[in-house]
């Protein structure tokens, strides 16, 4: 299990990449969205979006990957 610093420390490495970020919005649904990941903060992550939504960023907090809410994959 990982702790939040160093969740942290594994996207900090990864800042500018482009990234896939699922998450639970409710009991059984998932959002999809992909984007470059623009800044870590203390206690969350932004993403820039690409062009096919409404919203130009989305912010998610590390303790949601911990939780296993959110799962972040990266574009290789």
């Amino acid at each position: 299990m990982s702790t939040l610093a160093e969740i942290k420390e594994r996207l900090d490495a990864h800042l500018g990449e482009h990234v896939t970020v699922v998450s639970q919005i409710g009991r059984k649904k998932m959002t999809e969205r992909t984007g470059v990941l623009d800044a870590t903060f203390g206690s969350l992550f932004v993403v820039k979006l690409g062009d096919e939504t409404q919203f130009e960023h989305a912010s998610y907090s590390y303790t949601d990957i911990l939780t296993n809410n959110v799962a972040v994959t990266f574009a290789d």
